[in-house]
């Protein structure tokens, strides 16, 4: 049976399992509330209710998924995400009363983010991560509604999002809801320290990390047992982020972990992609404080088990090695170190080591920017090699970064840079709607 006959399976029996529990849903969404103090933010002392709402919808990135690739105006909305369901648009949240939420109240607003509901009621796709944002105090949002209230209104109502059958079923929703959205509030653990909560709300909560760094089941929600594990992101993996030593964070400093949120690079590595996209929009504008609480929370969480091993001497490693010389050894070294603060050091590089190469190859075949930050304004460009290697030279140079100087992680194939070539292009085929 084909994938997309099994998912549609699937999806009817969510559909009818969410109308035999909707009544249950309704009662215990309202049972809960997000009416509760988040841990406290030195960034947010003094602070009115509008200037503590750009900071966090800064912390939650708002503008990254509401504003059109190419130029589209702020929050105007446009912006389209590719889903293994279909291209998902996200809206207008900029205050005008026709085609953004200039004319919603607070609940309304708060009942979008929290719950997925849309104005009329109807139910809003995950795409836009509400079963994450569900842990955000009621007072916060309410900030953050205040802050978009002072925008430029934009009107602007652009692309809708319209999923092939059976995925164009939002009463679908209800059974997804059942299964992934838990409506209950942030609970500080009392075991841990002020700033270890903080951190916790923060990733777990408007961060918004898990959306990212967890990889997702069949349905599009969150694989259990596998959380901030690592997760596939539109041609990219965005890598494990626990206390894991080689392949999450756990080697790094808690400064480190700040230098890297902050100015989008380290001694260890440069943000690239939609991480560097996340550091530029979002991240270096949170308070060092917050940065370092993210960090002691993210190295707290236990991460994967490292099962991998060495790599014995092959073909693959040697002609590997020659072309790394050749091609990389200019700018990243012989030693694997990189240039810090600037190139990345491929050495005990955590991204370099995940189980999926996607990163790898995706830089290879189309090379990157790092993030362009208020510190670091002129980031480093790396060249594009897809034009230049071959499919079988790719996994060559690929299996021996990944597993050089220490390193270790699994083999990567011809077919799997095949199969890496045809998912990017893919991805750069995604339409991007007309600029407002």
């Amino acid at each position: 049976m084909s994938v997309k006959k099994t998912l549609a399976i699937i999806a009817g029996v969510v559909v009818i399992g969410g109308l035999g529990f909707a009544g249950f849903k309704t009662w215990h969404n309202a049972s809960q509330s997000g009416d509760f103090q988040a841990p406290a933010a030195a960034a947010m002392t003094g602070k009115t209710a509008i200037e503590r709402g750009k900071y966090l919808a800064l912390a939650g990135d708002c503008v990254a998924c509401h504003t059109a690739p190419g130029g589209g105006k702020p929050f105007a909305g446009g912006y389209g995400l590719n889903t293994p369901f279909g291209t998902i648009y996200a809206t207008n949240i900029t205050p005008d009363k026709e085609t953004g939420i200039g004319g919603w109240t607070d609940q309304q607003f708060i009942n979008a983010v929290r719950n997925g509901k849309g104005i009329n009621g109807e139910n809003l796709y995950p795409a836009m991560p509400y079963n994450v944002y569900a842990k955000v105090s009621d007072q916060d949002l309410k900030d953050i509604k205040a802050y978009l209230d002072t925008v430029p209104a934009v009107h602007y109502d652009g692309l809708k999002t319209d999923l092939p059958f059976p995925y164009n079923i939002r009463l679908m929703m209800f059974g997804w809801n059942l299964l992934f959205l838990d409506t209950a509030p942030f609970k500080a653990d009392p075991s841990q320290s002020a700033e270890w909560n903080r951190g916790a709300y923060l990733v777990e909560g408007l961060g918004h990390c898990t959306s990212c760094h967890t990889a997702k089941n069949p349905l599009g929600g969150d694989n259990f047992g596998v959380h901030l594990q690592g997760g596939e992101l539109q041609g990219w993996f965005a890598p494990e982020i626990t206390g894991n030593r080689r392949q999450g964070i756990g080697d790094w400093s808690n400064d480190e972990v700040v230098q890297y949120l902050k100015t989008g690079a380290n001694s260890r590595t440069v943000a690239a992609g939609p991480m560097a996209e996340a550091v530029t929009n979002s991240l270096q504008h949170l308070s060092d404080s917050d940065l370092h609480a993210i960090a002691v929370y993210l190295k707290s969480l236990p991460g994967s088990k490292d099962d991998s091993a060495p790599l014995a001497a092959n073909s693959a490693m040697a002609n590997g090695k020659e072309l790394y010389a050749d091609n990389c050894a200019a700018c990243h070294q012989n030693s694997g170190d990189g240039v810090r603060n600037m190139i990345p050091a491929l050495k005990g590089n955590n991204g370099v080591q995940a189980t999926q190469p996607t990163n790898i190859l995706h830089v290879l075949m189309n090379g990157g920017q790092g993030a362009a930050t208020a510190s670091n304004p002129t980031s480093a460009d790396m060249p594009e090699f897809g034009w230049k290697l071959t499919d079988q030279q790719m996994a060559d140079v690929s299996t021996y970064i990944r597993n050089a100087w220490g390193n270790q992680a699994p083999a990567v194939s011809k077919d799997d840079v095949a199969k890496a070539r045809k998912s990017q292009q893919g991805a750069a085929a995604l339409h991007n709607p007309d600029q407002q």
